[in-house]
Order: C-alpha cells, then structure tokens, then sequence
C-alpha cells in the first residue's frame, strides 16, 4: 500500500512541476498598461486563489476519506440520507463566496462603464477619439482636433499574406499585426472612445488595455483608458466580421505629451497639404505612382495586386466594362459603393486625392484600355 502512495505523492508532484514549468512559459493574462487592466489582472489572482483553495479543501478532504475511511481497513459507512446542518453549511458558505468576489467585480464594472473620481464625481475626460469599424479597417477621428485617417493592414503583409506571394513570413516581424497609420494617443491622459461601425459587427480589442468593445453599425459604445507607460500596443479585431477578418489589426502607439503634441501638429499641416492638393493639376504620373500605393493598400484585399479579383464576390478589375467605361460611372461605384455587394461606398473613408489615383491607376493597369486620368477636382466635385 506504502508503493501505492508513494506513486500517488509522485503523480502529484509532477502535476505541480507541469504547473510551474507552464507559468515560466508566461501562460498568465496580461497584466497590462492601464488602471482597468491592473484592476482585472487583480481580480483574475484573487479569484483563482479562491478558486484553488476551494479545490485543495474539497478534493484534499475526499482524498484522505479515499484512503482513511476504505473497505480494507475495515471502516464502517455512516448510514444517512440527510443532514440538514449540512445542507445549510454547504450553501451558505457558496453565497458568502460569491458576494466576496462579487463585491470588488460590481466595483470594477461600474468604474469601467460610468468613471468616477476619488471625491465620487464623474471623471472629466481629456480627449474624445471615435472608431468605426469597416471591411476590414479602422477609421480614427480626433473629434476635438478634426483629424481622421484610416488604419489598414500594412502594405507588406498585406502582399506576405497573399496565395502564392512566395515571401517568407517567419521573417516579417509582427506579421499580420502591423498598420500603416497606428492609433497615437499621449500617456497619462483621460480618452474618451467612441465606438460604431459603418457595415458589420466588429469589435475594437487591445489586450493590454484590459477590456473589448463591441463596433456595431447604427449604435454608439462608449469605453475610456489611461495608458500609463508609453509604448506600442497591439490588438485585432474580435468579431468575425467577414473573409479577412483575421487581417484587421490594430496598432496603438502611446507617447508622451509633448510627442504627441509634435505628432498632432505633423497631422495637422499634412491634412492641410492635403486639402490645398485637391485643386491642384496631377500629372499622369503622379497619380499613377499614389494610386498604386493606395490600390495595393485599400483594394488589393479583394481585387488581388493583379486586378484579377476572386468572382463572384469580387470580380475583376482588368478588363471590366466599369474600369474601361466611363469614369464618371467609376468614380460614383467608389464613392458610393454597390448595394447587395460587398463593394462598399468609399466616399466617406478615402480622401478626394487618394480616390482618384486609385482610380486613375486601375484605368491605365492590368491591360485595361481606358487611358484617362481623373483628378482630384472631379471626384471632390461629385462627391459634393
């Protein structure tokens, strides 16, 4: 019996050895870069606590009865049916359980969903920033500063991830979660996110913020951080929300104030370079060499780099009548998409500029025969 439990003490020890030898290997959640997150990391430890006290009391006490209290030793059962002391112990002690973690839980919720300061006053918000959603990137509006870009997969993923791209993608560092525009928000500042998506159900998620938020078409959700230490942050988007929702991530860069103060300013002036180009003449080769930029960034996904898409869902760009036809008929299917198609409107996501290199790129690609150019001027002036 002796060799019985000395293999029982054995198996056990190795369970705990597996236990330490996996948390080495850092199979814990984040404890991440936020009051929220810390918050959660806490509650996570307190209840596993509880958790494993419950499991050495319950599965301790049948494991002594086991061996203690067996046949072979001659142990008589005690012959009852009910016990109402019992029954009273084993449910109070669960209910007194459940308050202790419920307590600090409905605590954290209501700080999340509704921020409040030390004095019990409403947490004053330093900045508001809005997300939306779309097939498949985000879109960031400073609503108190007026600027927005989109936030897409980066270009040389983007083509890594392609069928027969032939690159190597254990050589590209963070593959499939890196953007051409990150999200730049200061440390130590209050922001405010609002949350809606222009098409599908997506979900805005970055891990060390410590908490996700639905993106639902029509709705607005509300969520807020404090990013403490200053670094880039990484996420993706945790709704299955179409073919490549696996190809939407999300980049978060926390700097300092004065950083971000530069960066904003950097915003700005390019926003109003931006602005002034919409009225200015491009040359053919101008808006060739932007639009495929822009077409490998924001088509591609669907269309292929080679313009030969993947009907019926996505058909093809070299040789189609839109492409070859008029361009007038071109630039309302960009601007304002197709219903029933998974050709949405990008009139509200692009800028006038990039639409019309996009544009003018297609028509003078993959064989097509159009020839034309379209300026920025023509697309601003239907977009109007």
């Amino acid at each position: 019996m002796k060799k019985v439990q000395l293999k029982f003490m054995m198996l056990i020890g190795g369970l705990l050895a597996s236990t330490i030898a996996a948390a080495e290997y850092g199979m814990n959640l984040r404890k991440g870069v936020t009051e929220f997150s810390e918050t959660a990391y806490g509650m996570h430890t307190f209840t596993l606590w509880i958790c494993i006290f419950i499991g050495i009391a319950v599965f301790g006490a049948m494991i002594v009865s086991i061996f203690k209290h067996r046949k072979s030793k001659g142990y008589n059962p005690e012959q009852f049916s009910h016990s109402t002391t019992a029954e009273v112990i084993w449910t109070i002690i669960p209910i007194l359980i459940l308050i202790v973690i419920a307590i600090p839980a409905t605590t954290a919720l209501i700080q999340m969903e509704n921020p409040t300061t030390e004095e019990g006053k409403r947490l004053p918000m330093d900045m508001t920033i809005k997300i939306t959603g779309y097939q498949w990137k985000w879109k960031y509006d400073y609503m108190d500063e007026g600027i927005s870009f989109i936030s897409s997969l980066a270009r040389e993923h983007n083509i890594a991830r392609q069928k027969g791209s032939g690159i190597d993608v254990s050589t590209i560092e963070n593959y499939l979660l890196e953007v051409d525009n990150p999200l730049v928000i200061p440390v130590d500042t209050n922001i405010r996110f609002l949350l809606t998506a222009d098409d599908v159900i997506h979900a805005w998620w970055v891990p060390d913020f410590g908490w996700k938020r639905d993106a639902i078409p029509g709705f607005v959700n509300e969520a807020w951080t404090n990013v403490k230490t200053p670094g880039t942050y990484r996420g993706q988007c945790a709704e299955l929300c179409g073919k490549d929702h696996g190809f939407m991530p999300i980049v978060v860069e926390a700097v300092s104030k004065e950083d971000y103060a530069k960066w904003m300013a950097d915003q700005k002036g390019e926003q109003e370079t931006e602005t002034q180009m919409v009225d200015v003449e491009w040359t053919k080769e101008q808006l060739m060499a932007k639009g495929e930029a822009v077409y490998n960034t924001q088509c591609a996904t669907c269309h292929l780099p080679t313009g030969a898409g993947m009907p019926p869902a996505f058909p093809a760009l070299a040789g189609s009548e839109v492409v070859n036809g008029p361009a007038s008929a071109q630039i309302d299917l960009v601007l304002n998409g197709k219903p029933g198609t998974a050709m949405q409107g990008f009139g509200a996501i692009l800028s006038e500029t990039d639409i019309a290199a996009a544009i003018t790129y297609t028509r003078n690609s993959f064989d097509n025969t159009a020839g034309d150019v379209v300026q920025p001027a023509t697309v601003k002036s239907m977009k109007q």
